[in-house]
């Protein structure tokens, strides 16, 4: 008896309390829809529910469901789940589950429907924004199942590869009719792991894709993983870039290993990072490994290591020496340059273009030029021989015809005549030896304002005498030189008597005879320049041609020649100015850098010989 008293009261009171305390929104409902009794959560979730139908409380609606679910268990009394979308207390749509219970009178009959919810808002705001990244994820995305089907692929993958569900993930990515030989999503089925792959494929249009796939288990099943979930992303431009760029580097790197110019080249910290075969060959460099930087510093010019000065270029210079394995001192067109990158400094490279086979095809332009005259000049010498040799034979027979006369004055007149052409014969032998030598230049550090002012001394008289202003215009800004004293004294006084025969022509007063020394960039100049009688373009073109000469009986026509040849041999040129009445300008531009050159090898030279 009390056994059954305690039954019944637990009973009532778990009635009354689960009602309470079940986590779900509970109400009960009679025929009529009219929501005879609900818990706690129905009312916070869905608000006053007293004399009011369900469709009232749960829709805001105000006739009864079209679809209502209700009414079927009413009538088969057959529990029912469905998905529900209503309104909550706050007029805001919501989406839940209900599950609907029939409770069952005495007679068998359907009297209540007990309505339990669980809300899905929050559930289907998450599927629906996984369901979007699902689709906009800049990666391709496919699950598949444990027969490589796929089940779902994601929107950038169906614009890559077309439409894919049901098909076989190997004939959709690879065009293939078996699975792949290393499949990661084998792998992942296999061992449940994360596996990541390097894969190539075929767009849609025909087109290789690269593609870096991910594979992860997403649902596992009796069988252990049941779908995999495969995340790719197209590396297809990264890969074209790469290749565009090895064939780039390629492309730059056979170019500067096979350029006929040496190219070297040094990181921020002095390592040689290039070294190219032509390089490698000016340095006489046969190690494997290139130069140290301490090793480099004895065998590049002292340029290439001077702090730059704010701007790419380091050092441009016609002729600079590298001093190779061995010893030897080899002459290079050199320039370097400053390595940068968005205004960061990588290095510095030097280009560097062998001159040693065009010094040696110079000089023996030089040598064939000054050859080429020689013959002329031989041929030049007939007429010129002959001339002096009438001279001499009418001296010689005034002098024989005085002796047997007895005749002084007969006898003094050819002696003098014998004198003239013998002096005549002596200058145009000195000349012709003088030009026809063959000679290095003896080259030491010269003044060149001292130089062109001994000049001006030496001549200052005989120039006075004739009438003519003889002035020096030194640049006080002219340093030393590596010169041939002696050549250049020979240059500069051939010019200065010229231009003082050329004022002293044109028979007018006020002659003036300039002689200026003055830098410019890298030469040294001397100019001769007078006001006298000029010459036009016929002349001008014959000047440097052996035998021509404008003083008539007093001149041999090798001056001039003689000091271009001199010039030439300090690597310099000659160049002229002039118009006919208005004077001349004979100019002498010698390049620094090729005196430096010249010095360096005279001295290699010397020192090679044994020479103290």
């Amino acid at each position: 008896m009390m056994s059954d008293l305690l039954d019944k009261e637990l009973e009532t009171l778990l009635g009354r309390n689960l009602f309470e305390l079940v986590p779900f929104n509970i109400s009960v409902i009679d025929r009529e829809f009219r929501v005879l009794a609900a818990n706690s959560n129905f009312e916070e979730y869905f608000g006053e529910w007293r004399g009011r139908r369900c469709f009232e409380v749960c829709k805001g609606a105000t006739e009864r469901c079209p679809t209502c679910q209700a009414m079927a268990t009413f009538d088969d009394g057959r529990v029912r789940v469905s998905d529900e979308s209503g309104v909550d207390r706050h007029g805001r749509t919501c989406h839940y589950v209900v599950h609907l219970a029939p409770v069952k009178g005495a007679d068998g009959r359907v009297q209540y429907i007990i309505e339990m919810t669980t809300d899905l808002t929050e559930t289907r705001r998450w599927q629906r924004e996984y369901n979007r990244f699902f689709e906009r994820v800049p990666c391709y995305v496919s699950v598949i199942n444990r027969d490589f089907h796929i089940v779902r692929a994601n929107e950038k993958f169906r614009q890559a590869f077309g439409e894919a569900e049901g098909k076989y993930c190997y004939e959709v990515y690879k065009r293939r009719t078996k699975p792949c030989g290393h499949c990661p999503a084998a792998l992942t089925f296999q061992d449940g792991g994360e596996h990541v792959s390097n894969q190539v494929g075929v767009h849609q249009d025909g087109t290789p894709a690269y593609y870096v796939v991910t594979t992860s288990a997403l649902a596992r099943g009796g069988r252990g993983v049941a779908h995999v979930i495969e995340m790719a992303s197209d590396m297809t431009k990264v890969h074209n870039l790469e290749t565009e760029l090895k064939k780039a580097h390629d492309f730059y790197q056979s170019l500067v290993r096979n350029a006929a110019s040496g190219i070297l080249a040094v990181d921020s910290s002095g390592e040689v990072r290039i070294l190219n075969r032509a390089a490698r060959a000016l340095l006489n460099w046969e190690s494997r490994r290139p130069p140290s930087p301490e090793r480099l510093r004895t065998m590049l010019p002292e340029e290439f290591f001077a702090a730059g000065q704010g701007g790419e270029t380091l050092v441009n210079v016609p002729e600079a020496s590298l001093h190779a394995v061995g010893g030897e001192e080899v002459p290079v067109r050199f320039s370097a340059v400053e390595l940068m990158s968005h205004g960061s400094k990588l290095g510095r490279a030097a280009l560097m273009q062998d001159l040693r086979e065009m010094k040696r095809l110079e000089q023996e332009r030089l040598e064939a030029e000054r050859l080429a005259a020689v013959g002329q000049t031989v041929a030049g010498l007939a007429h010129t021989i002959k001339n002096l040799l009438m001279g001499l034979e009418g001296g010689m027979y005034m002098v024989d015809t005085g002796i047997r006369r007895g005749d002084a004055d007969r006898l003094v007149n050819g002696w003098q005549i014998l004198q003239r052409n013998f002096e005549k014969t002596t200058v145009l032998v000195k000349d012709f030896l003088s030009f026809a030598k063959g000679r290095l230049p003896e080259l030491a550090p010269t003044d060149p304002n001292i130089l062109a002012r001994n000049i001006v001394e030496l001549y200052h008289d005989a120039a006075t005498k004739q009438g003519v202003e003889l002035v020096l215009e030194a640049s006080p800004e002219v340093p030393e030189a590596m010169l041939d004293p002696r050549g250049m004294e020979t240059c500069l006084t051939n010019l200065v008597s010229n231009g003082i025969d050329a004022v002293t022509n044109l028979g007018q007063p006020g002659g003036r005879v300039k002689v200026r020394t003055r830098e410019e960039g890298d030469d040294l100049v001397f100019e001769v320049a007078d006001n006298g009688c000029g010459i036009d373009e016929e002349v001008k073109a014959k000047v440097f041609t052996t035998f021509f000469t404008t003083k008539g009986g007093k001149g041999t026509g090798l001056g001039l020649l003689t000091t271009r040849k001199i010039v030439q041999e300090h690597g310099g040129k000659m160049e002229i100015e002039s118009l006919p009445g208005q004077g001349s300008t004979f100019r002498i531009r010698l390049p620094r850098s090729r005196l430096k050159a010249l010095a360096a090898s005279a001295a290699s030279r010397t020192a090679s010989e044994g020479k103290p």
